[in-house]
């Protein structure tokens, strides 16, 4: 009983508080390693949250948008609209299928940049505040769990990537038509004969290599910007580490110091990291839909 009492007033361990901060507020308890019935309400509150904040953002630009000298909110904005717009000219050529997949680009950066963004928190800030509001309504704040970087977790990155595969399958029947785009399928990319032998083993290797292009480009997409965004995090953690040390000692103070000056290195490298990964999300929801145009 000593014992548990002392441990619990030294803290969690360096594993438990990786783990804790690892662990997703979920609707119920997984069954299992994949469980489609439970949901990852963190996730999803901060995304729903930092994409009406982007709305409102660009609403708001865009109300007070003047034909003189922009402020400099408007010629962010500016520069951001042109650098979208002149990739996705470079990329798909239909005017008409760009009207949709234009102002999509532009949405999928910022929201990706807004949701990545929210790794710039301080690690323990908003769990922490999580952990009062949980142990004020009575409940035991060791079980009060809340992740605040949506694209951190999976379930978040792979559910943006299915839903620009649906996109390209909506434009490889619209551009192609219901019956070049089967056709398309069970030709390409090894052709066919004339041979019905050959024909018909052929026809099942192209739609197979077609189902493996297809979902290796989905998982791909969202693995990408998942891993990327994961290890981030996690280094934020490693680093918060650091400076739960106490001065009583030299080699304490020492890691205190390491732990702001690591912090904020990986803070400034960070922000590249952030950008970038978004720009790299947004290009290939442009290729991968410039792709849904292309006849093979």
């Amino acid at each position: 009983m000593a014992t548990e009492e002392h441990a619990a007033q030294q803290g969690p361990t360096a594993g438990e508080y990786i783990g804790h901060h690892l662990t997703h507020l979920q609707s119920s308890k997984q069954t299992g390693v994949i469980d489609m019935s439970v949901f990852n309400l963190d996730s999803i509150f901060w995304a729903v949250l930092v994409g009406c904040l982007g709305m409102f953002f660009m609403w708001r630009v865009a109300k007070s948008v003047t034909s003189g000298v922009p402020g400099r909110m408007q010629a962010a904005v500016e520069i951001l609209l042109e650098m979208v717009d002149t990739q996705a000219k470079g990329i798909i050529h239909n005017a008409e299928s760009r009207k949709f997949v234009s102002p999509l680009a532009l949405t999928v950066f910022v929201w990706v940049f807004l949701m990545n963004s929210m790794d710039f928190l301080p690690v323990d800030l908003i769990p922490l505040i999580w952990e009062m509001i949980y142990a004020a309504a009575g409940h035991d704040p060791h079980h009060a769990y809340m992740r605040v970087v949506p694209t951190a977790d999976l379930s978040t990155t792979l559910a943006m990537s299915t839903s620009v595969l649906l996109v390209c399958l909506y434009y490889n029947v619209k551009i192609k038509g219901a019956g070049g785009w089967v056709h398309e399928l069970v030709t390409a990319p090894f052709g066919t004969s004339k041979n019905p032998l050959f024909a018909i083993p052929l026809g099942v290797l192209n739609v197979a290599m077609q189902l493996i292009e297809f979902t290796a480009k989905t998982v791909s997409h969202g693995m990408r910007l998942f891993g990327n965004m994961y290890a981030g995090e996690l280094v934020f953690m490693l680093i918060a580490l650091m400076g739960a040390v106490g001065f009583g000692s030299a080699t304490g103070i020492a890691l205190w110091f390491g732990h702001v000056l690591a912090g904020t290195g990986w803070a400034i490298f960070h922000i590249l990291i952030v950008t970038l990964q978004a720009f790299i999300f947004m290009m290939l929801t442009l290729v991968y839909v410039g792709q849904a145009h292309d006849h093979h």
